[in-house]
């Protein structure tokens, strides 16, 4: 095996072993409905609230505009924060416990579970 070889197997070896990655938020994405009606602020933390109880996270409506989820996977928790309007959402990383996070990067499942939450929040935004 040559140094090269030897150079390119280490290299692989590494980012084989790399679990973190930036971490994800959903920056005031489109709340639209699936009619094109207008959607209520009701109606939007409705669709949230949903999408993250059906996804195993515990969603608290904790103010006008803001839905509080935290979610706990085999001794992995993130807490998150949700903000919407009518018209959009955001969803912000807020604490985590064992998902080694640090410098604005973290456990790439945490990036996992936040796109399949807006995946099925704007799944159920469409189909009201």
């Amino acid at each position: 095996m040559t140094v090269k070889h030897l150079l390119l197997s280490v290299a692989f070896v590494a980012l084989a072993g790399c679990t973190q990655a930036p971490i994800r938020n959903v920056n005031d994405a489109p709340a639209v409905a699936g009619s094109g009606k207008a959607l209520t602020a009701d109606q939007v933390r409705t669709a949230i609230v949903g999408a993250g109880n059906g996804l195993g996270w515990t969603m608290t409506p904790a103010a006008p505009g803001l839905v509080t989820g935290r979610i706990a996977l085999r001794g992995h928790t993130a807490e998150i924060d949700v903000r919407y309007t009518p018209t959009t959402y955001s969803i912000t990383y807020k604490d985590s416990t064992n998902l080694d996070f640090k410098d604005g990067q973290i456990h790439k499942n945490y990036n996992g579970w936040i796109e399949n939450l807006n995946r099925d929040i704007r799944g159920n935004l469409t189909a009201m």
